[in-house]
């Protein structure tokens, strides 16, 4: 392990079965949290994840639970009390993309980004609010198309703009308890979402900023796994904008 900052700590990633979530999974664990290894659709992933930490000497478990289902978020933290006995990081880092012309508003993909990105933080929080105490984080991903919205990314765009503000007021709430709340908002990202991405829209985020490519998951976890440690205990209702200076 790089360190013991989260010796003891107990954390959930959602999305943890690949990309940034999977990366947080990592880093969270080699810091030395346990960690609850959420996914949805990716079990394969998740049961790497869980055993690439058993196999660095952490301790890990995977729940398959659709955040947007508020019993499938409650039936994941029963299994978090019931394998680690408490909670000290939320990390919300599942996330889901599409886009389309207004004039062909899709109602089910607009359902299901409103049910993943928007409720599913929510959801996750709520429960988390329950159990963390002082020195608790809760860690919110969005993404830098809230900060520049592309045409036809209007909802994931809003969805994830919605993050912040669930951020700011849940910071002025928690902080009572000793919680911090913060935001990290990624760029394009591999592995993550820009996987599956056109070629060209690769080449148009590679140009976008002055490094001359995208960010890695791995660097996205390094920022998260500041706002877990005991170092960022005066950071709260932050929003880290993690996108190599790109101007979108």
């Amino acid at each position: 392990m790089v360190s013991g900052v989260l010796e003891g700590k107990a954390a959930v990633v959602t999305g943890a079965g690949r990309g940034i979530g999977r990366e947080i999974a990592l880093r969270l664990a080699r810091d030395g949290a346990n960690v609850a290894v959420h996914y949805s659709g990716s079990e394969e992933g998740a049961r790497a994840t869980a055993d690439a930490i058993r196999n660095e000497g952490g301790q890990a478990f995977t729940f398959r639970a659709d955040v947007a289902r508020r019993a499938d978020v409650t039936a994941l933290f029963a299994a978090i009390d019931e394998q680690f006995g408490r909670l000290d990081i939320a990390v919300n880092s599942a996330g889901v993309s599409a886009g389309g012309a207004l004039a062909d508003l899709d109602e089910d993909q607009l359902e299901w980004m409103l049910g993943v990105n928007f409720r599913g933080p929510l959801f996750v929080a709520s429960e988390a609010a329950k159990r963390l105490g002082a020195g608790g984080r809760i860690i919110n991903l969005a993404s830098s198309l809230a900060e520049f919205p592309m045409g036809g990314s209007g909802i994931y765009s809003a969805t994830k703009l919605a993050i912040k503000s669930f951020t700011e007021s849940w910071a002025k709430e928690l902080g009572k308890q000793g919680v911090t709340v913060n935001t990290v908002i990624p760029g394009a990202t591999a592995p993550g979402m820009m996987d599956t991405a056109p070629e060209g829209f690769r080449a148009f985020f590679d140009n976008a900023s002055p490094f001359g490519r995208i960010g890695t998951a791995a660097e996205i976890a390094e920022v998260v796994a500041f706002l877990a440690s005991p170092q960022a205990s005066w950071v709260s209702g932050a929003h880290i904008l993690a996108n190599g200076a790109a101007n979108t």
